[in-house]
Formats: structure tokens, C-alpha cells, sequence
């Protein structure tokens, strides 16, 4: 008996839709405000991480509470909405979309109001089974628990899962629900630490594809 081909779960952000330089630059927007150092892309890809809020303490030097990090959220997405739409998706996304031979869904951090509508605005919205975003008002926390809800609502177990994501919190979600993942490392994430993370890394999103297929 063949076993069941598995469900590819896309990240967005950072993996298909290729914002790298938008996300830094309103991450300076957001430090600026607070009185604190610039980063650069590089920079940015040695230190990100989930919960951001961490991010934004060790960047800044002080604690950054609820109340702080909601301002500071606010501040990120606006500048973000002014230029998002100068993003394109990165350069092969369409091809490994096309590449994978089963059901896929996309599952984003980014809001989900904002987000449906981008997906549509790309030329995506039939290729996927489901799209979720996030649903809170304030970002920046880790995505397990999102794609537990994402998992739930379509009806896949999460041992059937490939995620393909850019950070170690996409690999770390994955992990949470029993699936897998193969990191990205073109986007958010120095390759440095995507490959110290022992997981599958990919520089390309149709070699991504390529290794999900061929995963035990």
C-alpha cells in the first residue's frame, strides 16, 4: 500500500513572498523610534527570532514589555503596509508551487485581513486548500499554536506535514505538531543557523520542494 503523499504547509513572509529588505527597514523604523541601533540585512538575519518582542529587547538593551511591544508592533506594521506593495515573490515560487504533487496550504504570521487579500492580489488564492494569517491585533509571537489551528481546520494530521518556512520557528512549529520542515535560506534567517538547526536546507524554493518530496 502506497502511504499518503504529505501536505505542504507554506510560510509567507520571508519564503514565498520575498520582503526581506521592506521587513529590515521597518524593523530600523521601529528602533529608530525606541532610540536604537540600526540594523542591517545581515544583521537582521543573525538576530531575528520569535517571540519578537526578544528581538526587540536584546536589540534595544531593555526589557519590552506587553504595553512597549504593542506600540512598537504598530509602529513595524504601518511602515510595512506603506510598502508592501513593492515585494515580489521570490523568484522560483511559482515554479516549486508547481513542483509539489499534493494538496499545499499557506499559513502566515502576517495579518490575516491583509493577508487574504495579498494572496489574491499575487495570483495565488487556487492554489491553495486554505490560508490563514493572524488573527490577534498585536504580532510577534511564535507559530506553533497557529498551525495547530491551521492543521485543524483542514483536516491533516500533523505527522502528514512538510512545512516550508525561512525561520527556526517555522521548523519549530512543525516539530510541535509532529510533521517536518524544510528551512528556507533565502529569507529572514543567516544559512549559518538554519543549518546549525539539524534540518533540511535549501537555498532555492524549488530545491525546498525537491528535498520535501524525499523526505523519510
Amino acid at each position: 500500500m502506497t502511504p499518503a503523499r504529505p501536505h505542504l504547509v507554506w510560510d509567507w513572509n520571508g519564503t514565498l513572498l520575498n520582503d526581506l529588505d521592506l521587513v529590515v527597514a521597518c524593523t530600523n523604523a521601529v528602533f529608530a523610534s525606541a532610540g536604537g541601533p540600526a540594523v542591517t540585512a545581515a544583521e537582521h538575519r543573525v538576530r531575528f527570532r520569535r517571540p519578537i518582542a526578544d528581538y526587540y529587547a536584546e536589540m534595544l538593551g531593555r526589557a519590552v514589555d506587553d504595553e512597549a511591544f504593542g506600540r512598537l508592533d504598530k509602529i513595524f506594521h504601518d511602515a510595512y503596509r506603506v510598502g508592501m506593495t513593492t515585494c515580489e515573490l521570490a523568484l522560483d515560487a511559482m515554479d516549486a508551487m508547481a513542483a509539489w504533487p499534493g494538496s499545499q496550504s499557506l499559513l502566515s504570521m502576517w495579518f490575516h485581513d491583509e493577508l487574504v487579500p495579498a494572496v489574491q492580489t499575487y495570483g495565488l488564492a487556487g492554489l491553495f486548500t486554505r490560508v490563514d494569517g493572524l488573527r490577534a491585533e498585536v504580532g510577534g509571537d511564535r507559530k506553533a499554536e497557529s498551525l495547530a489551528r491551521h492543521l485543524d481546520e483542514i483536516g491533516v494530521a500533523g505527522r502528514s506535514v512538510v512545512l516550508i518556512g525561512d525561520s527556526i520557528d517555522d521548523a519549530d512549529a512543525a516539530l510541535s505538531v509532529g510533521g517536518r520542515a524544510v528551512l528556507y535560506a533565502g529569507g529572514f534567517t543567516d544559512r549559518a543557523r538554519l543549518d546549525a538547526s539539524g534540518h533540511p536546507v535549501a537555498d532555492t524554493l524549488v530545491e525546498a520542494v525537491t528535498l520535501a518530496t524525499i523526505l523519510p
